[in-house]
């Protein structure tokens, strides 16, 4: 049984039990199409198979790697964009000390990341860093093309190279990329760096259950085994229960999404109550952005982090348009423990929660939030994890993905491509003067001196 629970009886106010058990016919077939790979998308369903696919060796090959980065390196600089770094990150943010980065750093070097964004000052600053610590760097790139990585692998190449030299440079720089082709690749095979496959039927948003995520999350130290079993116990979940929507998460949050989006409900705000869990609601912001934005549909994911954000949205969410719905994410107990002191003086008016632990405080206030949110006619669904750690965050990356997948069928869009990235890429490319575009280049100049 999985520890993930959902519960959407705080939406059935807005839609009935039957709207949502109507569907289950036709999320039955869309399983069969998932699982059978036969639905839209179907070269780029691998990542289904990903908890029980990977060979020994490969996990194997990654925890030696992973040994050997955290004997020479203080620092480990993931080159990515995406879900090439997205997923990585939700996990290490998830399960690292909140203030990792400024305590003497153990066994385990400290991950840092590039190539997300095209920031001159980032990029100088991280160079700044790097002048002083030791560091390996992972770059993740089916193509090697890909702008922004691209950019950051030249310039940390080229630093690493003049502090350690071409050939200890080497030993620091791990590819994960395509099997076969891309310049990425080829480079990786001319300097015989050491390399992992980002499989061909796996797209990025897909991908961290691969050594795009995994390897990331082994050089922080953390348990890439009990991730995958988390998503090995989510997948026997949803293959026991197909024809059985009581006891399927993954069917209960597509159907109750969707019942909501045809009732207009057409922003889904994930809520955390946990910081560490900021970089899973990117990842997740991502995934069902991505997946489902197309041809003129789809829920539009947003995300807030409470109770930090009750202080500023918690006012738009309670007043504003009644065109969302949140999703929260509950933890039930923390990995700490720490209670409120009782205070002689009193003048803060605290002492009537002295003695209770912040846990109590933090789950009376998503509590009584969502009771004023429903109140203020915003439904809610709660999906729930004992805790956060290893084998809870691959239960939720492979609910989250599998009931994309199912959400993206019931849309009828195609959930594992992405044309309507190339528009800005393709603009961006004319503007730069990239060869071959200067067709392009001559339209943009023209749309630049109309507006």
């Amino acid at each position: 049984m999985s520890n993930l629970q959902i519960n959407i009886r705080q939406i059935l106010d807005f839609i009935s039990p039957e709207e949502i058990h109507s569907q289950q016919d036709r999320i039955t077939e869309i399983y069969h199409s998932l699982f059978n790979k036969t639905g839209k998308g179907n070269d780029f369903l691998g990542w289904i198979d990903l908890p029980f696919g990977l060979s020994g060796h490969v996990i194997e090959d990654i925890e030696k790697a992973a040994e050997q980065i955290r004997g020479k390196a203080e620092l480990f600089v993931v080159i990515g964009i995406g879900g090439s770094y997205l997923g990585a990150r939700a996990v290490n943010d998830a399960l690292s000390h909140h203030f990792a980065q400024l305590l003497r750093p153990d066994k385990a070097p400290h991950i840092v990341y590039a190539g997300h964004n095209i920031s001159e000052d980032y990029l100088a600053d991280l160079l700044d860093l790097l002048d002083r610590k030791d560091y390996a760097i992972a770059v993740i790139s089916k193509s090697g093309t890909t702008t922004e990585p691209a950019i950051a692998f030249r310039i940390i190449r080229e630093h690493l190279e003049g502090k350690y030299g071409k050939q200890e440079a080497r030993q620091r720089i791990i590819a994960i990329t395509d099997k076969e082709k891309g310049a990425l690749k080829q480079l990786a095979m001319d300097e015989n760096y050491t390399s992992f496959i980002v499989p061909d039927d796996v797209g990025g948003r897909y991908s961290v259950l691969t050594p795009v995520g995994l390897l990331p999350v082994a050089v922080a130290g953390y348990d890439i085994n009990a991730l995958l079993q988390g998503a090995q116990q989510m997948q026997k979940i949803i293959r026991d229960n197909i024809r059985n929507m009581h006891d399927n998460p993954v069917s209960l949050y597509a159907a109750a999404r969707n019942s909501l989006y045809k009732k207009k409900r057409l922003i889904e705000i994930m809520v955390n109550y946990e910081p560490g869990l900021f970089y899973f609601t990117e990842w997740w912001k991502q995934l069902y952005g991505e997946s489902e934005g197309k041809e003129q549909k789809g829920i539009f994911p947003a995300g807030v982090s409470f109770t930090t954000d009750l202080h500023s949205m918690g006012q738009y969410i309670q007043d504003g348009e009644r065109h969302l719905f949140e999703t929260v994410i509950s933890v039930n107990n923390p990995k700490r423990k720490l209670s409120i002191p009782f205070d002689e003086q009193n003048l803060d008016k605290l002492n009537y929660i002295s003695g209770k632990r912040i846990i109590e405080v933090n789950h009376m206030a998503e509590l009584g939030t969502r009771l004023a949110h429903i109140e203020g006619n915003v439904p809610n669904i709660r999906i729930s994890i004992p805790e956060i750690n290893e084998n809870s965050l691959g239960q939720m990356i492979y609910f989250f993905e599998m009931a994309c997948a199912v959400s993206g069928y019931i849309l009828d869009v195609n959930p594992f491509d992405q044309p309507g990235v190339e528009a800005y890429k393709n603009n961006m490319f004319a503007l730069l003067g990239k060869p071959g575009f200067e067709g392009a280049t001559k339209a943009i100049n023209k749309k630049i001196k109309e507006n």
